[in-house]
Formats: C-alpha cells, structure tokens, sequence
C-alpha cells in the first residue's frame, strides 16, 4: 500500500502520501489511523518522520488525535491548503507547469489592474520597475526587484487572493527565475526584450487598457519561459 520515501523529503512526503490514502478513501473519516510504528515499518521511515508528518496533517485539520485512543481521520469536511511537494515542484517539468499557471494569472492580474490601479499604485509599479534597472545596472541579477515588480501590480488589483497565489508559485520558481536574469544579464538582446515587454504592461496598466495588459502580461510570461529554455541549452 505504502512507498518508500526519499530521506531528504521524509515527512513532508509521508503527509503527502497519507493525505492521498485520506483523498482515496482507503482511510475513511472517522477512521482510525494505523500506529506509529506500523506506519513507520510500512514508510520505511523512523517514528520521528511518522510524527511530524501526523503532525501536519493534524494541524491542517486532516486528522485528529483523541486521547488514549490514537489518530482518526476527522469527520467533518475541512478546507486544505494549497500544497506542492517541493522536490516535485523542481524537476524540469513541473517547472514549464507551473510557469503555465503562472501566465494565466499573471494576465489576469494585469488587466484587473488596469482596470483598478490608483494612482499611487500606479506610482509603485514605475518605481518597481525603475527599481529593476538600478539593480542591474548595479551587477546585481535584479530577481528580488523582478519579483517586487509583479507584485506591485498584483497589488494594484485590489485582489489579495492574487497576491497571495503569485507569492506561492514564486517560491518554487525562484531557481529558473535566476536562471534566465543570469541569461538576460549576459545577453543584451534578452536585456532589451524583458524591458520592452516589462514597458508594455506598465504602459498598458497606466492607460487603463485591460485587453492589452492582459496581452502584454502574456507575452511577457511566454517570451520568460522561452528564455528559460534557451539558458538551459
């Protein structure tokens, strides 16, 4: 029933594997879960591991401990963060599927922003972006600021749900996001690309133009995921 888990993701993928099993049906609600140490022969893992992953899953409401009694599938239906196993989340793959998703809000986000930024908010967006320009005029690879700049026009949505998506996906995305500014950095023709593409959506979100700041957002993410193909050569 269980696999054997790599070490260097133990727990996390033990959680991920029981919360699959509770999503399966194979541990009902209201079922009891087998001990610790059945759990742990079955993993492949020490009880520690077994532990802290119950732990998650009790945290996030998955399963529930009762005195004396041991670990039970709770029985009422509770709301489940989002999660991606990171180890998954950094193969070559997975990558191009999460740039994918990316690109999809990333379009939304600036043509909900076109159509609600302020004008304050629309001066954080040109000072995140001239913020980019200094940092890598300054040496350095301008993915902080790169990622400040997305993130003030998420904040110019009015629409925290965006923020707090984009600011999940950066996390696992942050390795190629180096990659391709290191690309960029050493390539002038991809310098220049990124600040025309950047250029469109500010001026697009400036102009209150939805369609075309969808449009540019879009051709920024797809034109980002070529280049990041291209580094990988």
């Amino acid at each position: 029933m269980f696999e054997k888990i790599p070490v260097q993701t133990m727990s996390d993928s033990v959680a991920e594997k029981l919360l699959a099993q509770i999503d399966n049906g194979v541990f009902a609600k209201g079922i009891k879960l087998p001990t610790e140490a059945a759990l742990a022969q079955a993993f492949g893992v020490s009880r520690t591991v077994i532990r802290e992953a119950v732990s998650r899953l009790r945290n996030e409401g998955v399963i529930e401990s009762r005195q004396g009694s041991g670990m039970f599938v709770t029985s009422s239906s509770v709301a489940r963060p989002l999660r991606i196993d990171y180890a998954e989340a950094i193969e070559p793959d997975a990558v191009w599927q999460i740039l994918e998703l990316r690109r999809a809000i990333e379009a939304e986000v600036a043509a909900q922003a076109a159509l609600r930024r302020t004008d304050e908010q629309m001066d954080a967006i040109d000072k995140a972006l001239a913020a980019i320009a200094t940092a890598v005029a300054a040496g350095a690879d301008g993915v902080a600021e790169d990622v400040a700049f997305h993130r003030a026009i998420a904040e110019a949505t009015g629409n925290p749900y965006f923020l707090k998506t984009l600011s999940f996906l950066h996390q696992y995305l942050e390795a190629a996001m180096i990659v391709t500014r290191h690309n960029e950095a050493t390539r002038e023709d991809f310098s220049r690309q990124v600040r025309e593409e950047h250029a469109a959506i500010v001026a697009a979100v400036r102009a209150r133009e939805s369609a075309s700041a969808r449009l540019a957002a879009q051709t920024h993410m797809v034109n980002a995921a070529r280049r990041l193909a291209e580094a990988r050569l």
